[in-house]
């Protein structure tokens, strides 16, 4: 059984930095992608970077030169280095992995529990 365990979300006033942190566990042959999305209240869940497997990060424009994705794959973690934060950066952010945990070479989606990012003053 695949898990997603997120940490490191809480509150910060705007311009502040947060870390997230999210570790895949269990039968994992391969991870393609590794991602992060978020969901503000009121609006639909959006991507808000992602990694593959020996690729370059995306962002969304949104979060360009503030945000930066990385990716232990020694250690099956994804990290969101968030700075510059912005009120509208307050979300519930979600941990999002395509990955292979039957050894077949096919890739399902598993996501975190989410964990929440506030900014304010």
């Amino acid at each position: 059984q695949v898990q997603l365990v997120e940490s490191g979300g809480g509150s910060v006033q705007p311009g502040g930095s947060l870390k997230l942190s999210c570790a895949a566990s269990g039968t994992i042959f391969n991870i393609y992608v590794m991602s992060w999305y978020r969901q503000a209240p009121g609006k639909q869940r959006e991507v808000v970077a992602a990694i593959v497997s020996g690729g370059n990060p995306n962002y969304v424009d949104s979060v360009k030169g503030r945000f930066t994705i990385s990716r232990d794959n020694a250690k099956n973690t994804v990290y969101l280095e968030m700075n510059s934060l912005k009120p509208e950066d307050t979300a519930v952010y979600y941990c999002h992995a395509a990955l292979d945990g039957s050894g077949w070479g096919i890739g399902y989606d598993y996501w975190g529990q989410g964990t929440q990012v506030t900014v304010s003053s």
